[in-house]
């Protein structure tokens, strides 16, 4: 990383150690973070070059960025390897990332959350009971934030960030924050 500014080795840094806290690769993130940073795309080699990293590992990350959806293969002329670039708009990005950890994480856990409640249906015994009953509380839970997820994201993405931006303004009409 030594021939990066120290703005650039500062953020890469952080995305990558982030990443981490996000339960994603440190590798993956910090090419996530060049590339995103990167005007132009970048083929493998130069990615190597620029983070000090094994190429095997970055063509495991790349293909794990490219079943995320955030970075894709772009072609130069007359270059016959494989660049890559991030997707160039971080409030679509964060959209697709959002989608991609729904299907991953979120669908996941409403699909076991719904089948315990099921399955506890008949609970008799009282802690039994008290487990069905937090168990319902949570599948309300994760139904509740996954349908504020869906409507927020048929949502175009000028008009969500208005929404975003409005905040308070937005809520207390509605009797929300006083």
């Amino acid at each position: 990383m030594n021939d990066l500014t120290p703005f650039l080795q500062n953020f890469i840094l952080h995305w990558g150690e982030m990443g981490t806290k996000w339960g994603i690769n440190r590798t993956v993130a910090q090419i996530h973070a060049l590339l995103m940073t990167s005007e132009k795309p970048m083929n493998a080699e130069g990615i190597c070059e620029k983070l000090g990293v094994a190429r095997s590992n970055v063509s495991n990350s790349l293909k794990e960025l490219q079943n995320w959806g955030i970075v894709k293969v772009v072609h130069i002329p007359r270059d016959r390897r494989d660049h890559f670039e991030s997707m160039a708009d971080v409030y679509e990005m964060f959209r697709v990332i959002a989608a991609e950890r729904k299907r991953r994480e979120v669908d996941p856990t409403l699909s076991t959350l719904r089948n315990c409640a099921i399955e506890a249906e008949d609970a008799k015994a009282e802690e039994e009971i008290y487990a069905k009953k937090k168990i319902e509380d949570l599948l309300e839970f994760f139904e509740l934030a996954s349908d504020v997820y869906e409507r927020m994201n048929k949502l175009p993405t000028k008009t969500a960030i208005k929404a975003f931006k409005m905040g308070d303004k937005l809520l207390k009409p509605l009797g929300l924050l006083k």
